[in-house]
Order: structure tokens, then sequence, then C-alpha cells
């Protein structure tokens, strides 16, 4: 059971999470697990991860949809970059638990401050108004769907940041449309790894349900500013701000460690 204070403040969370997987496709987990041991105050960790997977798939989810509304979803690019990649995570997640989990973190921080400056660099860039899968482009779109869920599997968090930039790397879609076709994959893997959490019995339900209350509200500003920002030309620059802004938090707190 939950308190009432803790529902209020998943529902809280919930909206933030949501906001940023419908915005830039990406940080929530990066955000989720945080807010759940940190703010919600879920004081078992594994607790933290299974619930926050399980909230951020379907916050993923119901993102996924306000974006497929708007037709910016290129649906079999995505479908087959999210297939290749759960295979990779199975096997990135083997290799990533050999190591000691501060230095992931701080290890993945420096691949997202490098894709941060790939984007910035990238960010005139208007990208392709109809991208479709062939036979030209579907090479690109199974290897770095299976790179990415590699990495994702390997240090455990942060799919939407590298899964946004690949799909534009492999078929040279715009970043809306990247970012609303990222959310096949997050959602894929958020539920790979919320089903072998459930498994265990390591999910909150309660907390879940509020998390995703929650995420409905923002899912849906961070989807219309989305947009918005997208028809500026403003989504890159938002995108690459955010993931600088994160990897430098996640260096400060573990770049001790990698050193030792």
């Amino acid at each position: 059971m939950i308190s009432t204070m803790q529902g209020v403040l998943g529902l809280a969370s919930g909206a933030l999470v949501g906001f940023s997987l419908g915005l830039i496709g990406g940080g929530g987990s990066i955000l989720a697990v945080p807010l759940m041991v940190y703010v919600v105050g879920v004081s078992d960790p594994h607790v933290a991860i299974g619930t926050s997977a399980i909230a951020v798939a379907a916050n993923a989810a119901i993102n996924l949809w306000n974006h497929a509304r708007g037709g910016t979803v290129r649906w079999l690019c995505a479908l087959t970059f999210a297939a290749a990649g759960i295979i990779g995570a199975f096997t990135g997640a083997i290799f990533g638990k050999m190591l000691d989990g501060q230095k992931l973190l701080a290890l993945f921080a420096l691949l997202m401050l490098v894709i941060a400056l790939l984007m910035l660099k990238t960010r005139s860039r208007v990208g392709l108004p109809d991208v479709r899968m062939s036979w030209d482009n579907m090479p690109a779109i199974v290897g770095l769907g299976l790179a990415t869920g590699t990495l994702s599997g390997f240090f455990g968090i942060g799919g939407g940041f590298l899964i946004v930039p690949a799909l534009m790397l492999a078929t040279g879609m715009s970043i809306i449309n990247a970012v609303s076709s990222s959310l096949v994959a997050v959602t894929a893997f958020g539920l790979t790894t919320a089903a072998s959490y459930a498994w265990s019995g390591l999910i909150s339900w309660e907390l879940a349900g509020s998390f995703i209350a929650g995420g409905l509200v923002g899912g849906l500003i961070g989807t219309r500013s989305a947009r918005l920002l997208s028809a500026r030309g403003g989504l890159n620059i938002v995108f690459a701000a955010v993931i600088i802004v994160v990897a430098l938090y996640m260096l400060a707190r573990n770049l001790s460690s990698f050193l030792s």
C-alpha cells in the first residue's frame, strides 16, 4: 500500500516523465528511477526500477498514441528498429552486469555528450518529409536498432536518448518523426524490463498507476510542445540541451568512481 502523499507525488512525478517522453521521446528511465527513490520515497531500489519500467512503458505507449494521431510515426521503420533492439538489449544486459554500476553511468554520460554535440551540429537539417523503410535503409535500421538496444541493455538506462539520433541516422527522417517513432522502441524495451521485474514481484502497481495517470497529462503537453518546437526548428536544440544537462549531472555523480 502507498500513502496518500506518495500517490500525489507519484502523479506529479509521472506528469514530468510523461512530458519528457512526449517532448523528446527520452528521459523516462533517467527521470523515473530517481523520482521514485528520492521524491516518492520508494525504499527498495529494485521496486523503484521495476515500477519505473512499467510506468515508463505505459507513458511511452500513451505518448506514442498522441504522436500517431498527428501522423508523425513511421511504423515499419519503428517496429523493425524495436525488434532488433530487443535482441540487442538482452545481450547488452548480460555484459552490463559485469561492470560497476557507477562506472557504467559515467561512460553513458560521456556517450550522451557526444550525441548532444552531433545533434547540435546537425540542428539545421530538416530531414526527409516522408521516410519509408526500403531495401536501401533496412540494413541501417536493423544494424543501428541492434546496436542501440545493446547499448541500452548494457547501460540499463536512457533508451530514448540513443534511439532518436539512431533513427535519424539510419533513415534521414526529421527529428519529430524520430521522436514519435522512438516511442515504439521505448515501449518495447520498457515492457521487456517490466516483465522480468513483475515475474519477481518487484512492482508497486498502485504507484505505477499514479505515475501513468500523471503521465497522461504531461504527455499531452509534451507532444504539443514537440510539434510547436519542430515547426519552429528548435526541437533539435531542446533535445541536445536536455541531454547535456542530464549527462553533466550524471558525470558529477559518478566521475569519481569512474576515475578510481
